[in-house]
């Protein structure tokens, strides 16, 4: 079993960054691929970034690429979403999710762990 619970969520003008912080418990987090999704209202929920174990490899959703960085500390049992140049469009809450292998196909289902959400709301 893994917790999550995601932190650093906010209002911020357009332009400006955010980091998102996604903490876990239980099981070590270095034992999981670790992803970020989001969800706006109304919309389903989007895959933007994942992260291998170890940390050596990343993936992003197109709209975010050059933008957003993922990384992760695993002595902190702890994954990061450096989220810079933000949009209004960037406005939902955002979920860490752990699934167990680092592989192409980020759909929600295969994440097995999933944290509360935190709420980044971008204004125009």
């Amino acid at each position: 079993q893994v917790q999550l619970v995601e932190s650093g969520g906010g209002l911020v003008q357009a332009g400006g960054s955010l980091r998102l912080s996604c903490a876990a418990s239980g099981r070590t987090s270095s034992s999981y691929a670790m992803g970020w999704f989001r969800q706006a209202p109304g919309k389903e929920r989007e895959f933007v970034a994942v992260i291998s174990k170890s940390g050596g490899r990343t993936y992003y959703v197109d709209s975010v690429k050059g933008r957003f960085t993922i990384s992760r500390d695993n002595a902190k049992n702890t994954v990061y979403l450096q989220m810079n140049s933000l949009k209004p469009e960037d406005t939902a809450v955002y979920y860490c999710a752990a699934k167990p292998y680092y592989y192409s196909d980020n759909r929600p289902g295969l994440y097995d762990y999933w944290g509360q959400g935190t709420q980044v709301t971008v204004s125009s």
